[in-house]
């Protein structure tokens, strides 16, 4: 496995200039902070606006504990059935919403002619492991099923970011030991798969933006519980058997050798994986495209590659 380094120009100068803009990371460490957070509206200046060229509807999906939101977006062109990508935001467990990815997965809807569907997965500490990783799981179960329903030919990939890519690989661990039905494909963007690393990324970067060290958010999702690997898929002893995997990292990221080591192990147990690490990018970058170039390049290697896996034309 080769790891694929962008570095285009300007993508250094525009995370410089964002992240002097946002001081540093400041850790939600209480409940009303959390509320007061999630009460934030989200800012297309910093997110990117929705394509126009893109239908949008809320929709619930069935699940074990009562229906679950989803956003479902796909292409006004749309003529006939195509593969579907179900899509989750990031936010450290605790936090995030469909609302902040509007830019993102409709873009993705366009670009690679799949219909997104993201998912409104249960929060901690409401909901606590393994509340979202349920949601997921159920709903990959739900498109595999039902699919056709939202516009789906019965082709299914997953995807996330950060937490929510967490939460897909997990997803993708637990379909392999139930023998459920699992995505022909994941793409996981700088994915947070363990807790408490002691890594090179982890002491260089920690606080760039994110902070990974065990807070009060960790001890919210988990719960007390044991720490297995469907909540932290880098604990997993083996990795065969899990379908080809997108890894996008950031190399300005306290979580960048999560990726970097999580590719390593894929290819070793031989899952056919592609690595692709923005180098001069922070985590996060996906949610800021209305200031983040980086972003939307991103998004076009993605749909680029789902295009290239399932054959779709974009619409």
């Amino acid at each position: 496995m080769k790891t694929r380094v962008v570095d285009e120009p300007g993508f250094a100068a525009e995370t410089e200039a964002f992240l002097a803009r946002l001081g540093p990371a400041s850790p939600i460490s209480g409940y009303p902070a959390l509320l007061a957070a999630r009460a934030e509206p989200s800012d297309v200046a910093l997110s990117g606006k929705p394509d126009p060229a893109v239908h949008i509807a809320d929709l619930y999906l069935p699940a074990r504990h009562g229906p679950v939101g989803v956003r479902r977006y796909r292409a006004r062109s749309a003529a006939g059935p195509g593969p579907v990508l179900l899509w989750l935001h990031g936010g450290g467990f605790i936090g995030g919403s469909v609302a902040d990815i509007d830019h993102a997965c409709s873009r993705l809807a366009r670009l690679a002619g799949v219909t997104v569907v993201s998912l409104e997965y249960r929060l901690a500490p409401e909901y606590p492991y393994p509340a979202a990783l349920h949601d997921t799981y159920d709903a990959l179960r739900w498109l595999a099923d039902h699919g056709a329903s939202l516009g789906g030919d019965g082709r299914v990939a997953a995807g996330g970011q950060s937490a929510g890519a967490a939460l897909v690989a997990g997803a993708c661990l637990l379909a392999r030991g139930q023998h459920g039905p699992a995505p022909a494909y994941q793409v996981l963007c700088y994915p947070s798969l363990d807790f408490g690393q002691d890594t090179e990324s982890a002491r260089q970067f920690d606080g760039v933006f994110l902070s990974i060290k065990p807070d009060w958010a960790t001890d919210q999702y988990l719960a007390g519980q044991p720490v297995t690997p469907y909540a932290a898929p880098m604990r997993a002893r083996s990795l065969t058997g899990l379908p080809p995997t997108l890894l996008i990292g950031a190399g300005r990221d306290p979580l960048r050798d999560d990726a970097r080591g999580y590719a390593a192990r894929l290819d070793a147990d031989g899952v056919a994986v592609t690595h692709v690490e923005y180098a001069s990018t922070m985590h996060a970058f996906l949610n800021f495209c209305g200031v983040l170039s980086a972003g939307d390049h991103a998004l076009g290697l993605i749909a680029a590659e789902l295009t290239r896996r399932f054959g779709a034309a974009p619409r």
